[in-house]
């Protein structure tokens, strides 16, 4: 397994071109789920395939888990192999929100499933183009592989069930990555309800980014995460977002820290809130 989650564009333009590699194009935007594909077709890194953060990395059919709620694990294998991965393949993905609209998650469904040789690009798109890295609307041919048989990885994830009696018994930090005026209940743009989860601390997903764009050092995102949680075992930490999305780059940002082992609530606000009974804070 890789041991930092992130890639640099130099490391990848030195890698793009080999066969074990693929490349996905993880553009999104919420408004208008076809834009990302749209963007991917007006120009990519060169070789890279496209994922539909909806369609590919969610099932929108399951009600009560969320806005995006996981696809089944044996759909997630067959659109792996539609886009030619095997197990020995290198993953690269990218999109241009540093990682935060859909390519960490990737990353962390891929290593749901087991598979550690994946890496988000650090500082997305604007960072390749920065470095001169070139884009083609040309659409490389794919030849699919064989689906794999893999589960997702159940310890890795927690329910609302389990999620509400973590907080009862304080067996669990929860840990908020929107941005500060949705936690507290100010706004609320996207949800049906404002606020949060009572209990849950909030740390934008943002700080976990320099002001380039780029995420922080290792060392510096350890600190902060450290005091973040408090003595606390990494596997008692449990992330969550608006639909369990920006949420993995939370979790992308505690591996590179080198704090191994949170978990996410994948349904988060928005499954959350699909119950009326469950309770809602606001403020801080």
């Amino acid at each position: 397994m890789n041991s930092d989650p992130l890639i640099s564009a130099a490391e990848l333009a030195a890698v793009v071109d080999r066969d074990d590699v693929i490349v996905v194009d993880c553009r999104h935007q919420l408004a208008d789920s076809h834009a990302g594909k749209r963007a991917w077709r007006e120009g990519h890194i060169p070789g890279a395939v496209h994922a539909n953060l909806d369609s590919d990395l969610s099932d929108l059919d399951k009600q009560g888990e969320g806005r995006h709620p996981l696809p089944d694990a044996a759909d997630f294998m067959r659109w792996l192999a539609s886009i030619g991965w095997t197990p020995e393949t290198q993953v690269v993905a990218y999109d241009d929100a540093g990682g935060a609209l859909a390519a960490a998650r990737l990353w962390w469904m891929l290593a749901l499933v087991g598979h550690g040789e994946a890496q988000v690009l650090n500082g997305g798109l604007a960072a390749w183009t920065r470095v001169g890295g070139k884009l083609q609307s040309t659409v490389r041919s794919v030849v699919a592989s064989e689906p794999q048989q893999r589960a997702w990885s159940s310890d890795q994830l927690v329910d609302s069930k389990s999620l509400k009696i973590g907080l009862a018994d304080r067996s669990m930090l929860l840990i908020d990555a929107r941005a500060e005026p949705r936690y507290r209940g100010e706004v609320e743009p996207i949800d049906k309800v404002a606020g949060h989860v009572p209990g849950a601390l909030n740390r934008p997903f943002s700080a976990n980014l320099s002001h380039d764009g780029l995420f922080k050092n290792s060392s510096q995102l350890r600190v902060e995460w450290l005091a973040i949680i408090d003595g606390r075992d990494a596997r008692d930490v449990v992330h969550m977002c608006g639909s369990g999305v920006t949420a993995c780059h939370s979790l992308l940002a505690m591996e590179r820290a080198g704090i191994h082992g949170s978990r996410l609530y994948a349904p988060s606000w928005s499954g959350w809130t699909s119950d009326p009974d469950r309770p809602v804070a606001k403020g801080d």
